[in-house]
């Protein structure tokens, strides 16, 4: 596997990691939409400095007429993501536990919705390795 294709699972891993950890760590006597304003505007804040020094400044207003509805459903979903491990933490789940638990519902979710949606073909060996991800959760939950 060449570099490029590995780069972005280490990001992901990475960001994962530090992502869980915060989340983790958030107070519980802090009201979760303070702590996801600020997390956003952090985000905002480093994605502006990246776009600026990414971007020649004569084309940054045609990079902002390419956006279309998915800039925004991802906007709103990303609330939905941040709002539901906060309360998947608080609620007692363990490090350990709780973001494998979730991850699994989600991957056997998007199995579903690429092979209805988006076509894609799953073969026997997919199938049993589902199988397995479903037994864990069995597993695993508490």
């Amino acid at each position: 596997m060449n570099f490029t294709k590995i780069l972005p699972v280490i990001i992901i891993a990475a960001a994962n990691i530090f992502y869980n950890i915060s989340t983790k760590s958030m107070p519980n006597n802090i009201n979760s939409f303070c702590a996801l304003i600020i997390t956003y505007l952090t985000a905002a804040l480093l994605s502006a400095i990246i776009f600026i020094l990414q971007i020649k400044p004569d084309n940054a207003l045609a990079e902002f007429s390419k956006i279309n509805w998915p800039s925004f459903l991802l906007g709103a979903s990303i609330i939905g993501l941040e709002l539901g491990f906060i309360l998947l933490y608080r609620a007692g789940w363990k490090i350990s536990v709780g973001s494998l638990f979730a991850n699994i519902c989600l991957d056997i979710c998007l199995i579903i919705i690429g092979c209805v949606f988006y076509k894609e073909q799953m073969s026997i060996r997919q199938i049993l390795g589902v199988a397995l991800c479903v037994a864990g959760l069995v597993l695993i939950s508490e």
